[in-house]
């Protein structure tokens, strides 16, 4: 019988089976779009609602119908906050104390953010969101940004399904080093043909917001939109800058004065707030001479033509929601990820890079470029006079813990979702604060698992009991800040501050100073005086005392430990590469380039770099192997029939060695060899001076000397590509021609930084048999 029965079960026909489905995730019934738009080194001061200068229209609509915060915070820096606005967990619990790029071998600073601390991506995924980020990623450590990977902290790796941008830290606006998904890519204009990377991540956002809404409406949309601006470099088109001629011609002392005036007619600020005593480092407007005037009003208005052009594409964004009915149904924050920034230094800069490498710049110089200002030619960033009025009303800027660096704007719209709108809210808020409020908004709960890994808590406090009540009590009332050995802890309407020079070294004593006197910290009462204006430590020093105790026990909760006051010499700090340690590095013709931290380690030290070719009868040039950008690096090519090797100073000048000898056709090595001659001085902007020697073969068949080569960064924007110049040309010889792609055939091109002498035999033996 139970044969008879286990026959007729395998005899069923279709029409008697009864078929099952998997169930579709999705997401709550009425669950919003969520757009989180986080702009990058937009000071406190520069947005129109927030009283600045700058038309700002479309993000001035978000406040009209939604909120501002007047007392959110951020870390001060990009990658920290980055990391909390995607985690809800705190910078060093995330290894994220710094930026990527000057990560070290500690918990709290490694650049790993562990998988435990999961991404909001990852959790809107698993609730059936679509997710996209575009623009500026800086999340993942440096040396696992080539085409080796590993990928698991890309943007896909942690729960974003669609990816357009770049993964460091900034980029060029006009030659970007694009990632697709997990891929690079070529912008698809050049500058020549309009291309701005602004304008592309707008339009990209929009097609990937197409193609989700047209296949499945109903299926809400988490939208991460991180320009690279304003970030140097102030790329923007001319006639946006050209809009603010003479706009700032009143200097920034006057600028700050007029942007509080706003700030208090529009709410943004107390009535009773005070500007911030003046800026050590900054001179007054008025003591400056006319040739300073005009350079560095230029660069503010290029700089301020490029948030409009921003402000611009980010109605693009809006627009294109409301035409599909859904921007009163979109939770769109929109925030700053630190103060601005003051890293064009007093004098306004042509070249971040030359920060990056302790290179001062000069007026004479930054006046000659004066019109190409916002251009291809220049990375230029503003002076820090400019900086420090972009953070009216506070102290100090980007990179410190002071609220000019910490102090940020944020705007909240979502019209189905709070009543309010026009509204200012002071209760404090801080980047870790917007997963868990994203959470409540839509009504889940952060997962306790996601893809095996158990999660850690989240630290952050929803601030959705401001969104309706304007005088809610604030809910998180205690919040540390470390940035670079500055430190801060905020309290119950308290601010404790601890400024630290940059690279100034800590040690023991510093530490343990035996009076509050002696400690270095400043008190400021913020529920009173807004801006940070009156250090009250001698009239309170049972809260100062009480105040720096407890900053002492969020660190040790948050691996805030060992304090690290460097700032560009970490850039320089040893951290594991892809690989294998080794000392010879092999490279073939690709379209991908190998980003700075994956690229051979050549700085300050000897090394050869040998092109194995076959030249056909006709001649070929072209680039063989090329490092950095034209804000620095250095390549080695062949034009008019010869091998070239170039080393851009960090865009100062261009040495160049060319050999005396046509290079010959047929199979051929042929190489360069850089000898240093001395020792480097990173902290005046000079690397090794060297000798460089050009072969055939054997034969050598060029000398020059370099004076000064780079000494820390070759380049924050491009890595290195063999057989052209990929991203953005090294030298100008052939940017016209750039990417100047080799015309004959690259067997393979190595590095060898072994450090071991160079040995020609042939050439070793003539020499033997001169002597005899």
């Amino acid at each position: 019988m139970a044969d008879q029965e286990f026959h007729g079960q395998i005899g069923r026909t279709y029409n008697e089976s009864e078929p099952w489905w998997p169930e579709e995730t999705r997401a709550p019934e009425d669950a919003p779009n969520v757009l989180m738009i986080v702009l990058d080194d937009v000071g406190f001061g520069q947005l129109g609602c927030y009283g600045g200068l700058i038309d700002t229209p479309n993000i001035d609509r978000l406040a009209e119908n939604g909120l501002q915060y007047n007392n959110f915070h951020t870390t001060a820096i990009c990658s920290p906050t980055r990391s909390c606005l995607m985690t809800g967990r705190n910078h060093h619990s995330n290894g994220m104390a710094g930026i990527t790029e000057i990560t070290t071998g500690f918990p709290g600073y490694d650049g790993h953010i562990p998988h435990e601390n999961g991404f909001l991506p990852e959790m809107l995924g698993e609730q059936g969101y679509s997710t996209h980020a575009l623009g500026k990623w800086h999340l993942s450590p440096v040396e696992a940004n080539s085409a080796a990977g590993p990928y698991d902290e890309w943007p896909l790796g942690r729960g974003f399904e669609r990816f357009y941008g770049f993964l460091g830290a900034d980029s060029d606006q006009y030659t970007p080093p694009l990632i697709y998904d997990n891929h690079q890519v070529e912008p698809p204009a050049t500058p020549e043909e309009g291309y701005h990377f602004t304008e592309d991540i707008a339009a990209r956002g929009i097609e990937f917001m197409t193609d989700a809404k047209q296949v499945n409406p109903d299926k809400p949309l988490f939208t991460y939109f991180c320009p690279g601006a304003c970030h140097a470099p102030h790329q923007v088109p001319q006639e946006w800058a050209d809009k603010y001629e003479g706009e700032f011609d009143m200097g920034w002392d006057e600028a700050r004065e007029q942007i509080l005036e706003r700030q208090k007619e529009m709410g943004v600020v107390p009535e009773n707030t005070d500007l911030s005593p003046q800026n050590e480092d900054v001179r007054e407007w008025d003591s400056l001479s006319e040739d300073e005037h005009r350079l560095y009003s230029r660069m503010m208005e290029v700089f301020a033509g490029f948030l409009e052009h921003t402000d611009h594409q980010i109605g693009k964004l809006l627009d294109f929601l409301d035409e599909l009915g859904e921007l009163d149904d979109t939770l769109v924050m929109l925030v700053s990820d630190n103060g601005a920034s003051p890293e064009g230094g007093p004098t306004g800069s042509l070249n971040e890079n030359r920060f990056f490498n302790n290179i001062e710049e000069n007026v004479e110089d930054n006046l000659d470029a004066i019109d190409d200002l916002g251009g291809p030619e220049y990375y230029n960033h503003y002076p820090w006079g400019w900086t420090w009025a972009g953070n009216t009303p506070f102290r100090r800027w980007k990179r410190e813990t002071y609220r000019g660096g910490a102090s940020d704007p944020m705007v909240v719209h979502w019209p189905n979702g709070i009543d309010a709108e026009g509204e200012m809210r002071d209760q404090f808020v801080h980047a870790i604060d917007l997963v868990p409020t994203i959470l409540e908004s839509i009504g889940i709960e952060a997962p306790d698992e996601i893809k095996g890994y158990s999660q850690s808590p989240i630290e952050g406090t929803s601030f959705a009991y401001s969104f309706d009540d304007p005088d809610a009590p604030e809910q998180h009332t205690t919040q540390y800040f470390e940035m670079l050995a500055t430190r801060a802890i905020y309290h119950d309407g308290w601010r404790a501050v601890h400024p630290w020079p940059l690279d100034e070294p800590i040690s023991a004593e510093d530490l343990s100073a035996s009076s509050l006197e002696d400690s270095g910290w400043e008190l400021y009462h913020v529920a009173e005086d807004f801006s940070e204006a009156h250090d009250v430590s001698d009239e309170h020093p049972e809260k100062l005392l009480e105040l720096i105790q407890l900053w002492w026990s969020e660190a040790g909760k948050h691996n805030v430990l060992p304090l690290d006051s460097r700032g560009v010499a970490r850039l320089a700090e040893p951290r594991p590469q892809p690989g294998k340690p080794r000392d010879r590095y092999v490279y073939h013709p690709s379209e991908q380039h190998v980003p700075e931290n994956a690229a051979a380690k050549v700085l300050n030290r000897d090394h050869s770099i040998t092109a194995d070719l076959s030249i056909p009868a006709s001649g070929a040039e072209g680039v063989l192997l090329a490092h950095g950008a034209r804000s620095g690096g250095y390549s080695l090519f062949i034009e008019d029939g010869r091998l070239h090797y170039v080393h851009n100073y960090v865009g100062v000048e261009e040495y160049e060695v060319v050999a005396d000898e046509r290079v010959p056709e047929g199979g051929v090595s042929v190489s360069m060899e850089l000898e240093t001659t001395g020792e480097p001085d990173a902290q005046n902007g000079k690397g090794a001076p060297a000798t460089v020697r050009l072969y055939y073969g054997d034969e050598q068949v060029g000398e020059g000397d370099l004076p000064t080569t780079i000494p820390i960064s070759i380049s924050i924007v491009a890595g290195l590509s063999c057989g052209r110049d990929a991203v953005n040309a090294v030298s100008d010889e052939y940017r016209d021609r750039s990417p100047f792609a080799f015309t004959g055939d690259i067997d393979r091109v190595t590095v060898d930084v072994s450090g071991e002498p160079f040995v020609h035999h042939e050439a070793e033996m003539d020499r033997i048999l001169a002597r005899e």
